[in-house]
């Protein structure tokens, strides 16, 4: 396969990600790494990056070859070895450098990638920078005059310290939390974070292996929680925190093993920040639960709803200078760590809220979790715009208000709504639904699955 052919595979909408080494292999990171040197020289963007990467076997090979790329263009490389994506925000955000994150997140163990942001951690994507760093990488890249400078650094203990700053969590009351790192980069960062607490810390799947033995990184995926909710149930702990692979995600399960919706989360933290910072804006996305706006409101702030997707959401932080955003994915973005998503910091509001109050997780997310949810469901389907032309003219024959920020969410007059939005790279739609009860979202789901799947 010719390198175009290769950058055309696996250089996406917001990252970098194929199987290594067939497709994401040390020659393309090298190509990968030159062409982000070349673009940053040529946008005066910095004339030094930092890199780090997660526990892959992959990893260090595709580090090197980053780091030879960006020098042969005549860049410094800070090499921060094993971190979680978002300890290299922070580095990027700290040292204000442009970073390189290399990273699969919570793909199968075959699969690497990269996640690139400029200084600060702002996000670089196929429309801010992505898809010019791809074609550089096509090219042969003549190599600067002179060569750069490789040297190593340890970003661990500033970003503990950072996060500690930003949540103290020396006064909370004792607690018992499982925490299942997956054998993912949590069970690097999770130690020294979490160690510096009261907490009684039961570790699940610490060892760093990306070859993942006991279960997928991906605790999107309620199956990948069934070891965390039986060890929460059997220890009798406060809570459990899953991480994904490189522990930019982090999910909740309360003292009955039970999943906390990431919309809970979300509304749970905004309350925490509006409380620090009154009248602020708080973003979320087209499927966050309507919990989250009314939150917000509540707390006398401003919610802002965009698109679905790390990078629409960064920007309209950024466009907002919003204190908080969170996805129903469970990536939470936070002002005060350079508008970049933090899972850690993330499970430090839940721990502070919780240990700042005598009663159990569950009751003290209950006024957070109004609604019955469906979770997003996905449906293969031949022609996506037939599909999508086929709900909005169901949705409006039954009186529900549309509107078309991201696919077709449709509000119905009881408080209803379902929000159906196309695939960037498949031929899938998902659909996300909620209503005031259990029955009201299974009918209303059924109903549009059997429309979608027809």
């Amino acid at each position: 396969m010719q390198i175009a052919q290769v950058l055309d595979k696996i250089v996406k909408a917001y990252d970098v990600r194929g199987l290594s080494p067939q497709e994401l292999s040390p020659e393309v990171a090298t190509r990968l790494g030159a062409a982000f040197a070349l673009w940053l020289r040529e946008n005066d963007l910095g004339a030094k990056v930092v890199i780090a990467g997660d526990m892959r076997p992959s990893t260090p090979a595709l580090i090197d070859a980053l780091a030879d790329g960006i020098t042969a263009q005549g860049l410094d490389v800070l090499v921060a070895g094993l971190s979680s994506t978002d300890q290299l925000y922070f580095a990027s955000g700290d040292l204000r450098l442009p970073g390189i994150q290399v990273t699969a997140s919570h793909n199968p163990a075959t699969y690497n990638g990269m996640k690139l942001c400029r200084a600060m951690a702002a996000p670089i994507g196929a429309d801010s920078g992505l898809a010019d760093i791809k074609a550089l990488a096509a090219r042969e890249l003549a190599p600067a005059a002179t060569r750069g400078r490789r040297s190593e650094i340890d970003t661990l203990q500033a970003y503990a310290d950072h996060l500690h700053a930003l949540v103290p969590l020396s006064a909370i009351r004792p607690l018992k939390i499982v925490v299942d790192a997956g054998n993912g980069m949590a069970g690097l960062t999770a130690p020294v974070v979490l160690g510096r607490t009261t907490a009684t810390i039961v570790p699940m799947y610490f060892e760093l292996d990306g070859s993942f033995p006991n279960h997928p990184a991906d605790p999107l995926n309620p199956d990948n929680l069934v070891d965390l909710q039986e060890a929460v149930r059997a220890q009798q702990a406060d809570l459990g925190l899953a991480f994904d692979g490189d522990a930019d995600r982090c999910f909740v399960v309360d003292e009955h093993g039970d999943p906390v919706s990431p919309s809970a989360i979300t509304a749970l933290i905004a309350d925490r920040e509006l409380a620090k910072a009154p009248g602020q804006t708080v973003v979320h996305n087209v499927i966050t639960s309507k919990t989250v706006p009314e939150v917000v409101s509540a707390a006398g702030g401003i919610p802002s709803r965009t698109k679905v997707g790390h990078s629409n959401m960064k920007a309209r932080m950024a466009q907002t200078n919003a204190v908080f955003g969170g996805e129903h994915s469970a990536h939470y973005y936070f002002r005060d760590f350079f508008f970049a998503d933090t899972g850690m910091l993330a499970a430090m509001h839940v721990l502070a809220a919780l240990g700042e109050q005598d009663g159990p997780l569950s009751q003290l997310v209950a006024r957070y979790d109004r609604y019955a949810a469906s979770g997003e469901i996905n449906s293969t389907v031949a022609d996506t715009s037939a599909a999508l032309r086929a709900v909005r003219a169901h949705a409006e024959q039954r009186g529900a208000r549309i509107d078309d920020l991201d696919g077709i969410t449709a509000d119905f007059p009881d408080g209803a709504w379902f929000n159906v939005r196309p695939s960037n790279t498949e031929p899938l739609l998902r659909l996300n639904v909620e209503a005031r009860d259990a029955d009201r979202m299974s009918a209303l789901r059924d109903e549009m699955l059997a429309l979608i799947r027809r």
